[in-house]
Order: structure tokens, then sequence, then C-alpha cells
């Protein structure tokens, strides 16, 4: 599916990007190419960051398809809170389509990764915060159930179209998802890596989903310690520092507002006088 609301879905209520998802593979496939999906996780102390989905795929199929980009409408996307970047053109010739979607908890991270479907299911993110440090736990694992694009089809879709879209076409190409298409998963999390079955790189822990119906574990853990020295204060107070500071502001700016409101209606009421 690779793509749906977090909410539950209601009736008649389609999950954003599976049409998308099985139009470009479809294409990809037809084309000889492939599709190219990184979904990447930013979680920052406070157990706040962004959820980001982009999806490339390269020349080719932009010249099967010349009117790929005009054709991907993602407006279930924005409604479910998505930001979408339009689909633009990379250097070579391909083209890019990116969402991000922010979350001020690890419970809504959760909630949003488990909503884009297969391979992406069953995933869980924790974070504790102790006076002395902020662990933040990934648990679950990342799978394609039978290896197959019947997989990224939900039962809304299937019903409105009468089936898998594009399973004939698909089928006669000899295609499955394990050759026609890349699901990465990058993690940045806050602190130095505990434990990770994954692979560090560039700052992010990675993994690339199977998408032959095998699975691979996420089980990781990073922990962000307070650091040693005199009269630093705790990780807690830090954050509750930093809070504090931005209620403050915010409280100061309405407070600011208000009376420059007040202000100008006392004006107002003068000028009735002179």
């Amino acid at each position: 599916m690779l793509f749906s609301t977090p909410r539950p879905e209601r009736a008649g209520q389609r999950r954003p990007l599976t049409t998308v998802v099985c139009l470009i593979v479809a294409i990809a496939v037809l084309a000889g190419c492939q599709l190219n999906v990184d979904v990447g996780v930013t979680v920052n102390a406070d157990g706040t960051g962004e959820v980001a989905v982009t999806a490339v795929v390269d020349a080719d199929v932009v010249a099967q398809a010349p009117g790929l980009a005009g054709a991907l409408q993602l407006a279930d996307a924005t409604t479910a809170g998505w930001a979408v970047d339009p689909p633009t053109a990379t250097e070579d010739g391909g083209l890019s389509v990116s969402l991000r979607h922010p979350f001020t908890s690890v419970e809504e991270a959760t909630s949003l990764l488990n909503s884009l479907g297969p391979p992406f299911s069953g995933l869980s993110i924790g974070h504790v915060i102790t006076d002395d440090d902020v662990t933040v736990t990934v648990a679950g694992s990342l799978s394609l159930p039978g290896g197959t694009f019947d997989a990224f089809a939900d039962a809304e879709l299937v019903g409105a179209v009468g089936g898998v879209p594009f399973a004939a076409q698909l089928a006669a190409a000899g295609a499955t998802p394990a050759s026609s298409m890349t699901v990465e998963l990058s993690l940045r999390l806050p602190g130095d890596v505990a434990e990770t079955t994954g692979d560090e790189r560039d700052g992010a822990i990675v993994w690339e989903a199977p998408l032959d119906g095998s699975a691979v574990d996420l089980t990781t853990r990073s922990v962000l310690s307070a650091g040693g020295g005199g009269g630093g204060g705790s990780l807690v107070s830090t954050i509750a520092l930093v809070a504090g500071i931005a209620w403050l502001v915010a409280g100061g700016v309405l407070i600011w507002r208000v009376v420059q409101a007040r202000n100008r209606r006392r004006s107002r009421a003068l000028r009735r006088f002179y």
C-alpha cells in the first residue's frame, strides 16, 4: 500500500498513494525499469520529528509515460496531513515525488509508519526520558506478505476496480516486487546507537526491506546521555527549560497581540469624540 491515513479507515475512504504506487510500478515494470522508495524517519530528543517518503523513477519510465507527473493525484495525502512536494524532474530526466509529515510524539510516528502498509506493519517506536538520558527504541520488522503485488492493493481499491490494478500486465511481464522495486527505511535517532540490526550510514540507520516474503528485524536502541561536567543539570531539565522558553515566547506574542488589539479599539473610540 505504501500509504494510507493514520486514522481508522471509513467506508469509501481510499488509502492515499495506493493507486499511485500501482501505476508507477506497472509503468516501471513494463519499461524494464525500477521504482525506488525511501522512507526516512527523524526522531528528536523530545520525541518530535518527521516522516518523509520519496519515490523515484528513472528517465526510461518518464519516456514510457510522458504524462506521469500530471497523473499523480495526491489530494488524499494532503487531506491526511502530509505535505506534498509537486513531482519534480531529477538530474537524469527521471521523476521524484516527496511527501513529509511531522509528528509530535513517537506514538504518532508509529501510527504514521504503520499507515504506510506493507512492508511497513507492526512497527513500534518507544521514547523514554530520565534524569540522565533519553532512550529511543525501535521494534518490529519489514516484510511484504507473500512477496507479491497483491500486498500493495487494499480492499477498497480492489473493490473499486474489480481486482488488483495492472495484475494482468504485471503477470505477463513475469515481474515481482523484489525484481521491480526497492524500499529503504532510514532512521535518524538522538544520541549514540547502542543496539541495531541495520547498517549505519551517514548518521542514519538503514535497512532495505525484503520484498520476497521474508522479513528483516528492526530491533534498535539509541541513548542520548546528559554528559559529564558540573553544573550542567539533568537532560530532562534542559528539555523542560527549552519547552518553557518556547511557551514564554508564545505567551509573550499572544499578550502583545491582545494589547495591540485593545489599543486599536481605544484609538477608534477616542476618534469618535474629536
